[in-house]
């Protein structure tokens, strides 16, 4: 089989990568083409995927490739990770939110949208060349907003589209582990969009363990979720959100953490990713050794301030991603390919179209629940029940924005633009909705063309 990686001198390459090269099952990928526009960073990728695939046989062949058809010629599956605006433009995303005293974060809130809005038109025209040139393939979304992009992708890829988030299967392997319990025997009842989400249930043998969790102190001060919203709040609500919804619940709290920080996220990636490539240049037989250790660095301050640290400066520990058995999203991936390849019925949490399954949301919304994936494809599974009116309430107006910036770029409208900043619920007034648009407008030429001219996709 073949697997087409966009984006595929990026940082997150190796993690597939590291999944691929130990996966012994039949049939499996063994070609590997990577798709990127920065032939640089190609090229230290592909040396990090040589010197860690040494001492493994029969390893997927590897091809690079700067034309996006000769990339996708024979594809079974395309992962799909791509940063349209470089590291650069995200720091732009947060700076321009803050400087209005809104969030600046990456996928969630203002910087999320611009982000979207950027994103959009490049990869409805990836969409579009793959349903031309490898339409039997699956693609597997995880280009941020991965819930926005990936609805967008359906318009043109249908259900051969999905989104994949390593969050929810993360929260459900940790809630395991403090249990006690292997996490693949656990069941997780998981409602919401990506990044906005709820663990309501997690079963083990048909038994919902979640409560025994919620009422134990020593377990749940164990979670890193405690660490993020407290052990109160999260037995006031009675479910584990997403880690993501700490923007939403501690609003101001986040963002005046982020705003006394010396760094953004964004600035401190910039900062790290850049030493990284410039040392693997300089020191190219090092560079699987300081893509370890620039992911660990990265990886430890994930959403630090959310955990009382800084970037840079994380006050709290966190699994290092680097670690194979710690497999993230690359294990995601890996799972959809091999249910699909091999008809290995299992369930994950994914983002597909909703077709029903949370009512109050439309049927061709992507939302994030569990799918049963196999031969046939993926399909969502009923919810045993619905969201309260809290969690329905918050999806359908983040999936109203979500449409909203879609239809900007479909129809070149700053004016759909300007609603989906507007009615976003960590945006409060219309003034300073219209502040940010002009904010981003001005800073992101690419985006400033978006909206002033129609898209090959309209």
């Amino acid at each position: 089989m073949k697997l087409v990686i966009l984006g595929g001198g990026g940082f997150r390459t190796p993690y597939v990568w590291q999944a691929l090269i130990r996966d012994q099952g039949s049939p499996r990928v063994t070609e590997v083409a990577l798709y990127d526009v920065d032939e640089a960073r190609l090229a230290t990728i592909t040396t990090i995927l040589d010197q860690l695939a040494d001492g493994f046989t029969d390893v997927p062949t590897l091809s690079t490739h700067t034309d996006l058809e000769s990339a996708l010629a024979g594809a079974d599956f395309v992962f799909a990770a791509v940063r349209v605006g470089g590291v650069e433009q995200r720091c732009c995303d947060e700076h321009v939110a803050l400087d209005h005293n809104v969030l600046g974060q990456e996928t969630t809130g203002p910087g999320g949208i611009a982000y979207a809005l950027r994103t959009l038109p490049v990869m409805l025209g990836v969409a579009e060349t793959v349903r031309r040139v490898a339409p039997n393939a699956y693609f597997l979304n995880f280009t941020n907003p991965a819930g926005i992009i990936t609805e967008a992708l359906q318009s043109v890829l249908g259900d051969r589209a999905l989104g994949i988030c390593d969050t929810p299967s993360g929260l459900g392997r940790r809630v395991a582990g403090v249990l006690g319990y292997d996490h693949t025997r656990i069941q997780m009842d998981y409602v919401g969009l990506n990044h906005l989400g709820w663990m309501r249930r997690v079963l083990v043998d048909g038994v919902d363990v979640l409560p025994a969790l919620l009422a134990d102190d020593r377990l749940l001060n164990r979670m890193e979720e405690a660490q993020v919203f407290g052990a109160e709040w999260i037995r006031t609500l009675g479910v584990i959100p997403n880690e993501y919804l700490y923007y939403y619940y501690f609003n101001r709290d986040a963002v005046h953490r982020i705003l006394e920080s010396p760094q953004t996220r964004g600035d401190f990636l910039l900062e790290t990713q850049g030493r990284f490539f410039a040392d693997a240049t300089a020191e190219p037989d090092l560079a699987a050794k300081l893509w370890t250790a620039a992911v660990d660095e990265r990886g430890a301050s994930y959403m630090a301030e959310a955990k009382g640290g800084v970037q840079g400066a994380p006050a709290a520990e966190r699994e290092r991603e680097t670690d194979p058995a710690h497999l993230g999203y690359a294990g995601v991936a890996l799972g959809v390919m091999t249910a699909i390849s091999r008809d290995e019925r299992r369930t994950m949490i994914l983002n597909v179209r909703n077709r029903g399954t949370i009512a109050g949301l439309p049927d061709d919304a992507v939302v994030e629940v569990p799918a049963m994936v196999d031969a046939n494809g993926v399909h969502p599974l009923t919810l045993d029940a619905q969201p309260d009116l809290h969690q329905l309430g918050l999806m359908q107006q983040v999936k109203a924005v979500e449409r909203h910036a879609i239809q900007a770029v479909r129809t070149a409208s700053a004016a759909e633009a300007l609603q989906a900043f507007a009615l976003h619920p960590l945006v409060d007034s219309v003034t300073v909705a219209r502040d940010l648009l002009t904010g981003y407008l001005e800073a992101d030429p690419d985006l400033a063309r978006v909206l002033a001219a129609p898209t090959s996709a309209s």
